[in-house]
């Protein structure tokens, strides 16, 4: 895995990333407060009432921190709360609803989410500063789909044209699994608080 020393991190990639739930984290703030300088939080809640207000909460524990906020989802918001950076969902591509690196300030993280060697390559074509492959093991939140498995995310992240960091069931127990394998890092919604399955 990668260390402090990795040209990659002085680029401003994160170390690992926290992603928001609205069902199984309601409140990312403390979870997001036990995170260590040079992560990264991924904001979803995309049914929330005041997913403004709650953008600036993360923004303001965050940022003082050294951890970067990604809006998922929504450039417009990203922009307007003065965000880190922007996530799509690998939908929003597949869909053609994205094609290209969105409108962004200079500096701004740009991240996808891919499921398969294509949505890698859709995330790469659009520009994307890195990828989150999912799921790599079994996970709550694909309780019916098949993970990838680790030989699969190995070959898959050899491939890819950009940096990828793990997701789906990575948590503090099995992350050494990922040693090898290319990953950058590894992304989670409830490990990094509760080392729970993410």
């Amino acid at each position: 895995m990668r260390t402090l020393t990795d040209p990659l991190y002085r680029r401003k990639l994160p170390l690992n990333i926290l992603l928001t739930d609205s069902v199984r984290l309601a409140n990312p703030l403390p979870a997001a407060a036990a995170l260590t300088a040079g992560s990264a939080v991924i904001m979803r809640h995309y049914d929330d009432t005041d997913r403004t207000g709650l953008a600036r909460q993360l923004i303001a524990l965050c940022r003082p921190r050294h951890i970067a906020v990604l809006i998922a989802g929504d450039a417009r918001l990203a922009l307007a709360v003065d965000a880190d950076g922007l996530h799509l969902p690998d939908a929003m591509l597949a869909r053609g609803l994205a094609s290209t690196r969105p409108a962004l300030r200079p500096g701004m993280l740009f991240s996808v989410a891919a499921h398969c060697p294509r949505g890698l390559r859709r995330a790469a074509a659009a520009g994307a500063d890195f990828a989150l492959l999912s799921p790599v093991f079994s996970s709550k939140s694909h309780p019916d789909g098949d993970p990838i498995g680790i030989l699969r995310f190995a070959a898959w992240t050899l491939q890819a044209r950009l940096p990828v960091f793990a997701l789906g069931g990575v948590n503090s127990q099995n992350v050494a699994r990922l040693t090898g394998s290319k990953a950058l890092g590894w992304a989670a919604i409830e490990a990094f608080n509760e080392n729970a399955d993410a």
